[in-house]
């Protein structure tokens, strides 16, 4: 079935190719433009966040935030929950802990008409068409814009920011002086990425005029970054512990975490993290053509990358498109919920959620606790604490006591302590890790058995689910010693400090894979046996196939950060007075027809040529796409005169 033709129906006049069509990639590098004093990182986390920065003239000392007020116990807090609290008005009122306790301490009466909003980074990872009018869903169920929300908490961060570094510098920190970074999942698509830039301009983080301010990271690249500055004593090699004198690895996974994390709470006191300008020791064994396999596990998403060695430098190339999905830490949590509706029934969950917001927080935080004590080899039960609502609601609710729901539920392993307290057996956690870890692992399989990604010299397990022992285990298992896995040891914070190491120097990554074909739409002439005859347009006597894609770049294609790719083109009708060039962009590697399923419109480029004359007899209009960030520049220009415009290519649909 033919789809109608798009560019008919637009009535166009529009471009056909100079033949011969010509293409340069000039790699010319992206302006690095003005030099900045200090870098900020962001690491906006679906379950939390945190930034750390560095200044340019001492770029080996990387700094972390300050302590946060109001840690939770068990809870290491270099970083703070992504969670916000807007006042009744919808006014910003708190972030982090702070947001977190407010809320906690409301009276319920009061509480219903605040706003609190957590884990809302997934809804741009799981929203199809997402919009700059895309809404999240507060805690009492109201709704709320996100682009709202992702701007308040940056314009928090960089308030946090800045504040701290004019205390540093002893005078008030100018804004401009900082190059800020964001990361960003891999796998997240475009307008995602794109959403995370609308947010900035909208919280004042830079503005649209200066756009450079910005780098808007990917986290597993910014990972690796940081893996290759590793020492030996900074993190620990799974692969070493084979077993020794009858005692099986699995014992000392946890033990190897401990000791690391004595480590890291030793030197927690000192929040500056030296960088020694040298290659990490790790580093110094791989060699040209090398690869690697970052795979970060954060709170929402795992994203999987693969990378390649590029020497002398060590520029990375990457070599098979990031993968993963959305496997996140979150998904334990999930779990539990269900676990919960299984026993106390979905409806009462439902409506507690709803009446009880703050308490639900509070059993959530009682099991983030228990969940981060999970290990394979444990054998005693893990008690979580029902808030006193909870039990009190639930008798109202049932008119029988959580006791008795309890009992009479067929789940074996969680039973009721005499403490007020859920007692689950070590099996019934476990078994709450199990589905999230199944898809990281099926994942991982599916990866490894790519042709690209034979022999693996090593697997860098980072972000704050890697600490997880359970995780760890399971990925030992399935690689059978094939690979050597490496864990840093601060590793909720390996993507923030390489995050301000890429903002130091973003020349380092070299080659992405292109995750889109991206192409303009374009008049070619018609061939009679070879073009469809519904795209046959007449006009003023010459035959044209319509909507025609002509390639710019192709889905996975490797572009180098910064690579120029050219076309030249001429108007179909030499009197256009302006000229419009349509970008398409499809998931798919060959398209030949803008009509194809599945080719969305991402940008448009309007030259307006009136009143100059073209001294060649053909008007050269040259049109230029640069592959950027996560930014693609296209530009127009009009080469007898010079006139150009430029745009941004847009994914938001509108």
């Amino acid at each position: 079935m033919a789809n109608p033709s798009p560019a008919k129906s637009m009535g166009d006049p529009g471009i056909t190719p100079l033949s011969p069509s010509h293409t340069q990639n000039d790699t010319d590098q992206m302006p690095s433009g003005p030099l900045f004093v200090v870098v900020v990182a962001i690491d906006f986390g679906t379950t939390s966040s945190g930034y750390a920065y560095a200044f340019t003239k001492e770029p080996e000392c990387i700094h972390t935030m300050r302590r946060w007020e109001g840690g939770d116990p068990g809870v290491s807090n270099q970083k703070t929950p992504t969670t916000i609290l807007l006042t009744p008005d919808r006014k910003f009122h708190s972030f982090g802990y702070a947001a977190r306790d407010f809320y906690h301490d409301l009276d319920p009466s009061e509480s219903k008409h605040w706003l609190y909003l957590e884990k809302f980074k997934m809804k741009l990872h799981t929203t199809a068409n997402l919009s700059i009018d895309t809404d999240l869903h507060a805690a009492n169920g109201k709704r709320v814009k996100a682009l709202d929300i992702f701007a308040y908490a940056l314009a928090f961060f960089k308030e946090q920011a800045l504040k701290e570094l004019s205390d540093q510098t002893g005078g008030d920190f100018d804004n401009n002086d900082v190059r800020w970074v964001i990361t960003v999942p891999a796998i997240w698509k475009m307008p995602a990425k794109q959403f995370m830039r609308e947010a900035a301009y909208k919280s004042g983080l830079v503005s649209r005029e200066t756009p450079e301010q910005l780098i808007i990271a990917l986290e597993p690249e910014a990972a690796s970054i940081y893996c290759r500055k590793l020492r030996l004593h900074q993190m620990m090699d799974l692969g070493t512990q084979t077993s020794q004198n009858g005692i099986s690895p699995t014992e000392n996974v946890g033990s190897g975490m401990t000791q690391a994390k004595e480590h890291v709470r030793r030197n927690r006191q000192s929040r500056t993290f030296l960088v020694e300008n040298v290659v990490g020791e790790l580093w110094s064994e791989l060699e040209e053509g090398d690869r690697y396999v970052v795979v970060d596990c954060g709170g929402g998403t795992v994203d999987l990358t693969v990378h390649q060695i590029r020497l002398p430098e060590g520029h990375l190339k990457e070599l098979y498109k990031a993968s993963g999905g959305p496997y996140g830490s979150i998904g334990i949590d999930y779990e539990f919920e269900k676990l919960l509706c299984k026993i106390f029934g979905q409806d009462f969950i439902d409506q507690f959620k709803i009446k009880r917001p703050a308490a639900w927080v509070d059993l959530m935080i009682a099991f983030e606790s228990r969940k981060r004590a999970a290990a394979p080899d444990r054998t005693n039960p893990l008690n979580i604490n029902l808030p006193f609502s909870f039990i009190d609601y639930y008798k109202k609710f049932r008119g029988h006591s959580v006791e008795h729901a309890l009992r009479k539920s067929n789940v074996d392993f969680v039973k009721w302590s005499s403490q007020g307290m859920l007692r689950m057996s070590p099996d019934a956690m476990n078994s709450l890790f199990k589905p999230t870890i199944d898809h990281i692992i099926q994942h991982l399989t599916e990866l490894f058995e790519k042709p690209e990604v034979s022999d693996i010299k090593f697997l860098f397990l980072v972000g704050g689910f890697a600490e997880s022992p359970l995780l760890q285990q399971a990925v030992q298992n399935m690689l059978q010693g094939r690979t050597r896995i490496i864990i840093p040891h601060d590793v909720g914070l390996t993507i923030l400090k390489g995050a301000v190491l890429f903002g130091l120097d973003p020349s380092v990554i070299k080659v992405r894979r292109s995750p889109l074909t991206y192409g303009v739409g374009v008049l070619n002439r018609f061939v009679e046996g070879k073009h469809p005859p519904e795209k046959l347009l007449v006009k003023d006597g010459t035959r044209w196939c319509t909507d025609v894609f002509d390639t710019f770049i192709a889905a996975d294609q490797s572009v180098a950060l910064g690579e120029m790719v050219k076309r030249s083109y001429t108007p179909a009708k030499p009197s256009q007075q302006v000229i419009v060039i349509h970008i398409y962009c499809s998931e798919k590697e060959s398209v030949s027809f803008i009509s194809e399923p599945g080719v969305r419109k991402c940008g448009t480029l309007r030259l307006d040529v009136s009143g100059t004359e073209s001294t060649a007899p053909r008007r050269e209009i040259q049109t230029l796409m640069q592959f950027g960030d996560t930014e693609i520049r296209a530009m127009a220009v009009d080469v007898s005169t010079g006139r150009t415009v430029k745009s941004s290519i847009d994914f938001l649909s509108h």
